[in-house]
């Protein structure tokens, strides 16, 4: 294995940073990371200038790496690059000691090679983390844990639909925690099979995963759980309410997003319930 690694940087408008995404993706990169005002950043990362994005792709050749940088260029001359050679790190074991398992009320869920960290009388989930999001250390997810909880407690055996269920966690602890009929629906194919996949893992198997459209998903839940971004919680706001029951709880939000997304809950004539937050991220509780 040679002992660097390239790193392709592109800072540029952050409407353009979709359509370098894919660029970078299809030229070859083996993997990337964006930095923009939609998650927090890292301390001691930089982060974008006001309305950019930085994206970054990792390469392992000087080839590959130099026509996706002449690709970028051509298509986008306003775009700042710089191509740098990385020292080599074992990834495989770099990435593990970054994922965190939780314990958030009567869940434990962590990666398979820290089961035997679980404290005793939890209910356990073991999430493989691959390329979908929702290992469960992630403040959205934990914040979405909380309320799963919470809820499965007061309302045993009650159903639950999780919207962008990712890697499956939240639908497989409300599972876990009692709850009757069980949906997750992601458009990612990806996720879908990781889902399904920690569904296995989990002993789940009857929790219907699938790559449905909301308007394919039959009935209503008393749950109905969304971790996604705030975007697209205002998009999909008036298929998510025709499927809520009951409690509806929203998370992928930062602080500032939230009256944006609140309201177009609020529009559509649901209560909003006091929620949680962590960090930057909120948790927006609406009861219908």
């Amino acid at each position: 294995m040679s002992q660097t690694y390239l790193s392709l940087t592109v800072e540029l408008p952050e409407e353009a940073s979709e359509a370098v995404q894919d660029l970078l993706h299809e030229s070859g990169a083996l993997g990337l990371e964006v930095r923009d005002r939609e998650g927090p950043i890292m301390p001691g990362v930089r982060g974008p200038n006001p309305g950019e994005a930085i994206i970054i792709g990792y390469y392992d050749d000087r080839d590959t790496a130099e026509a996706a940088r002449d690709e970028v260029v051509e298509s986008f001359p306003d775009a700042r690059l710089t191509l740098d050679e990385q020292p080599q790190q074992d990834w495989s074991n770099e990435w593990k000691s970054l994922i965190k398992s939780v314990h958030v009320g009567r869940l434990w869920v962590g990666p398979p090679w820290d089961k035997a960290n679980a404290p005793a009388g939890t209910v356990q989930l073991v999430i493989e983390p691959k390329m979908a999001f929702g290992t469960g250390d992630h403040p959205t997810t934990s914040l979405c844990l909380a309320a799963v909880d919470a809820y499965m407690a007061e309302h045993p055996g009650a159903t639950v639909l999780d919207v962008g269920t990712g890697t499956g966690v939240l639908a497989i602890a409300a599972k876990k925690l009692g709850a009757g009929r069980t949906v997750a629906t992601d458009n990612d194919p990806v996720s879908v099979e990781l889902a399904q996949e920690n569904q296995a893992e989990n002993g789940t198997p009857d929790i219907e995963v699938s790559g449905k459209e909301l308007t394919q998903v039959e009935g209503t839940f008393d749950l109905v759980l969304a971790n996604i971004l705030a975007n697209t919680l205002i998009e999909l706001a008036p298929l998510i309410v025709a499927k809520t029951k009951d409690r509806l709880v929203l998370a992928g939000v930062l602080a500032h997003q939230r009256a944006d997304v609140e309201a177009a809950y609020r529009n559509l004539g649901l209560t909003v319930l006091p929620g949680a937050t962590q960090g930057e991220w909120v948790r927006i509780d609406l009861k219908r």
